[in-house]
């Protein structure tokens, strides 16, 4: 039996991930995998992700590899994958999820030993306004690169960087976390943690029993409630908005926020139910924010 073709990106956390499903996919089934790199949009560009629009940017090259018949499967970051149905990718796995919080690195250590007019660097519009409203007296400043690039600059051009828990710990250096940001304090982007496997949609009677064995029920219906949220509101990656779907025993528990880019203005909502009741609650959730104002904070971002 021929091996199963995984497009990727080729940064080095891109390809990480794609390596950990891979293994998963072997163990699981048994048959071989052989990884397809390709370079995106989002990879090409050292602009800011507001700059240039963040919707698909990571995702168009590697699914135009699977349309091509070049790959079998894609793989990507879920908080990357636009909301919208695509005509000819189906979404076939959701993988057990990792860690969902975002975490600082630096040198002084806790967020709050940073001194006042320290600098920080995110390119993320969602992580600078939570940041700005626990600590207004910060430069945040936007960044750009791989993760490993990012944490380098620590303690050189940038007192600290703000980056999601589970990149550094599937590339290996979680060790440089100096501080893991509850999401109390940080609500984490939708589907942040998660990935995401497509297929081409005429393809997925193909793979039934390969989503079968690698899908995770739980952390699909978490992340299909969050990106309720971001797709009711209209809101594209880029967005300064964050959701978080907790499931206990069944039940569902969830939170979003929306907030300025200044951070002197948040909007918080939440709702619980079932987990057959994602979605739903992802538009509920969406419809409060919106009845308090959150189309106005969001304006036009990343549509």
């Amino acid at each position: 039996m021929s091996p199963i073709r995984i497009a990727t990106r080729r940064s080095p956390l891109a390809l990480a991930q794609t390596r950990q499903v891979a293994s998963h996919i072997t163990t699981a089934t048994g048959r071989e995998v052989e990884l397809v790199e390709v370079t995106s949009l989002g990879d090409q560009t050292q602009a800011s992700l507001k700059d240039f629009g963040g919707v698909g940017v990571f995702i168009a090259a590697v699914r135009e590899a699977v349309l091509a018949g070049q790959a079998d499967l894609a793989v990507h970051s879920m908080k990357d994958l636009p909301t919208a149905t695509h005509d000819h990718m189906h979404l076939l796995a959701v993988p057990p999820r990792a860690a969902v919080n975002d975490v600082l690195v630096s040198d002084a250590g806790r967020l709050e030993d940073l001194p006042g007019g320290a600098t920080v660097g995110t390119g993320s519009p969602r992580r600078r306004a939570q940041l700005l409203a626990m600590r207004s007296d910060l430069q945040v400043i936007d960044i750009r690169g791989n993760v490993d690039t990012r944490v380098g600059k620590v303690g050189d051009t940038y007192d600290a960087v703000l980056l999601a828990e589970a990149g550094l710990g599937r590339l290996g250096i979680a060790d440089r976390i100096t501080e893991v940001l509850s999401t109390d304090r940080m609500l984490p982007a939708p589907g942040q943690g998660a990935l995401a496997i497509e297929c081409a949609t005429d393809q997925r009677d193909d793979f039934h029993d390969l989503a079968a064995a690698i899908d995770d029920p739980a952390t699909r219906a978490a992340v299909t409630a969050e990106r309720a949220v971001l797709a009711e509101l209209e809101a594209g990656c880029s967005a300064p908005m964050g959701a978080e779907a907790v499931i206990h025993d069944e039940a569902l528990l969830l939170r979003a926020g929306v907030f300025s880019e200044s951070g002197d203005q948040v909007l918080r909502s939440e709702v619980s139910g079932t987990l057959e009741q994602a979605e739903k609650l992802g538009r509920q959730v969406a419809a409060e924010l919106l009845n308090l104002g959150a189309g106005g904070l969001l304006g036009d971002s990343g549509k």
